[in-house]
């Protein structure tokens, strides 16, 4: 079972180009779409949920044409997006029976809803209005109603954002579970999301894809190539001026900057074991299509 999307374009009036020709072959398993904020992630992604319409391009899922076949996606469609509403005075277990009657789920209504709610680790809550849930306890509702008639397609549009360490922790450790037997994109511009969860991934930036594979092959590209070197605040604006500045943070009081060179940058670097990190911002500011890299990234 795989995702096909092929040549993807998608425009908001006259000006706004927000997919440029996408072109992605997404397999079983958790498939980690990585862009920044306005990168065109979320429109892609309510592309596939049937959402809105492309403007040329196709999408196809075993079989069935994402684009035209809408009805038959839906049935094997999840759907968690980055921003959903719950009625907050209505208990978890209460919406999520009246979600499966929508789903068309009948007999075994209550065997499925109790299933979901053990597995989403809210069974202890299921009686507790959803306005009391915390945000990683709402983001996993939205997962147990995405599960609700065994997707084959699941699509979670930026699920982390905002939850502390504990709930993006336990949130993980379900989509893992989940992402064993079907698809699941995973949209997001946390980069420990995709390293942690997910087999492969695409980096996409101003509606492009930039790259895509697995993600321990495309950082291997980067060996022996990221340099670190920590300076004082003052030389940051010339050191971008000198050198491919892949990322910047503080460490010790010092500002501490990776540097992509074939070779030795200058007095001072150190070569340091490249990552998802730097291959991430390598590659949005355009960085791989420059000299430094001896070969493109595929």
């Amino acid at each position: 079972m795989e995702l096909r999307i092929n040549n993807l374009c998608k425009r908001y009036g006259n000006s706004v180009q927000a997919l440029h020709n996408v072109s992605l072959t997404i397999p079983l398993g958790m498939f980690g779409l990585l862009g920044p904020n306005g990168a065109g992630k979320s429109t892609l992604m309510r592309t596939l949920a049937t959402l809105q319409e492309a403007d040329s391009g196709t999408a196809t899922l075993d079989g069935i044409d994402v684009l035209k076949q809408k009805d038959d996606v839906r049935r094997v469609l999840g759907y968690l997006p980055q921003e959903f509403g719950l009625y907050p005075k209505v208990s978890a277990e209460n919406l999520l029976m009246h979600f499966a009657a929508l789903k068309g789920i009948r007999k075994t209504r209550r065997e499925v809803v109790n299933a979901l709610l053990q597995q989403t680790n809210l069974w202890e809550h299921r009686r507790k209005p959803l306005g009391s849930f915390s945000g990683g306890m709402k983001q996993r509702f939205g997962i147990a109603q995405a599960l609700l008639g065994d997707p084959r397609l699941i699509i979670v549009d930026e699920p982390t954002a905002g939850l502390d360490p504990e709930e993006r922790v336990r949130f993980h450790n379900l989509l893992s579970a989940i992402g064993q037997n079907i698809i699941v994109i995973l949209s997001t511009h946390i980069v420990s999301d995709v390293s942690d969860l997910c087999g492969r991934m695409a980096i996409i930036h101003q509606g492009r894809v930039l790259l895509a594979g697995e993600p321990a092959t495309l950082v291997a590209e980067l060996q022996g190539r990221i340099w670190k070197k920590a300076i004082d605040a003052s030389e940051l604006a010339r050191s971008g001026e000198q050198f491919q500045v892949v990322m910047v943070r503080l460490f010790a009081g010092k500002t501490l900057i990776h540097v992509l060179s074939d070779g030795q940058p200058g007095a001072g670097f150190e070569p340091v074991l490249p990552d998802l990190e730097d291959l991430y911002f390598a590659a949005i500011r355009g960085f791989l299509s420059k000299p430094a890299l001896a070969a493109p990234l595929n």
